[in-house]
């Protein structure tokens, strides 16, 4: 069977990080939060998108919580 080469490589960096903390998932956690954190690492946030063709509904009003409770045969 063909081995991908990207795949093995991947595997092999992984297995190397999990293996400085014993495979303790935790551990591996707090490394990667500590590593997000460090400074110089900027965060980027975008903002969401709406899928192509996407048409928004008209607003309409929610119903009331006892209206909704009624419509789903609650209360």
């Amino acid at each position: 069977m063909w081995q991908d080469p990207i795949v093995q490589e991947t595997r092999a960096l992984r297995e190397q990080y999990a293996q400085q903390f014993n495979h303790d998932p935790v551990a591996i956690y707090e490394d990667i939060v500590k590593r997000q954190a460090a400074p110089g690492k900027k965060l980027v946030s975008f903002p969401p998108r709406r899928p192509v063709g996407f048409v928004a509904k008209q607003d309409t009003p929610s119903p009331t919580h006892a209206s909704a409770s009624l419509e789903r045969g609650v209360g």
